[in-house]
């Protein structure tokens, strides 16, 4: 594994496991600001299909992601066991929706694959590597290549814009 998740196979991580569809993701505990229940999202004019649009976290707008769309997965309903994962992406806080939160895990070096090489059509940039606990795998996700720069620029546009019309 590089040397930006795990130095040693000795280190340990903590990350927040949830699900997407079937599959079992996870960001690093570090990155997470706070787990929500899903809210009513304002939406945006002008924005990525993926963006859903904007929360008010304790008089902080919050730009929100729909994780599904991101990675053009099939869309369902949001039920009562959809979240919201607060996470920081370089200084700034992104909802991120997903369909649940499962628990959080601690994972060694040994434990975490790097990612699969270029899987053509497929974008990978956003997978730090592949948690292995037993028979389950676990998508490591890097929370900051998740958006581009330009989609971050869109999503700080959209937040001040929703700002100035609240105002």
């Amino acid at each position: 594994m590089t040397d930006s998740v795990l130095g040693s196979t000795s280190e340990e991580i903590q990350v927040v496991a949830f699900y997407l569809q079937e599959e079992e993701f996870a960001v690093d505990i570090q990155q997470l600001r706070e787990v929500l229940k899903f809210t009513d999202i304002t939406p945006l004019p002008r924005t990525s299909d993926f963006i859903e649009g904007v929360i008010n976290l304790r008089g902080e707008v919050i730009p929100v992601i729909d994780l599904r769309k991101r990675f053009g997965m099939e869309q369902k309903e949001k039920d009562d066991r959809t979240r919201i994962i607060i996470v920081e992406i370089d200084s700034n806080l992104i909802g991120l929706i997903v369909d649940q939160v499962s628990e959080v895990l601690h994972l060694t070096n040994d434990q975490i694959e790097p990612p699969p090489g270029d899987v053509t059509g497929t974008r990978t940039d956003f997978i730090m590597g592949i948690g292995k606990i037993g028979q389950r795998l676990i998508i490591l996700l890097n929370p900051t290549e998740i958006v581009t720069a330009t989609e971050k620029i869109q999503l700080e546009k959209a937040a001040l814009d929703a700002i100035k019309n609240t105002a």
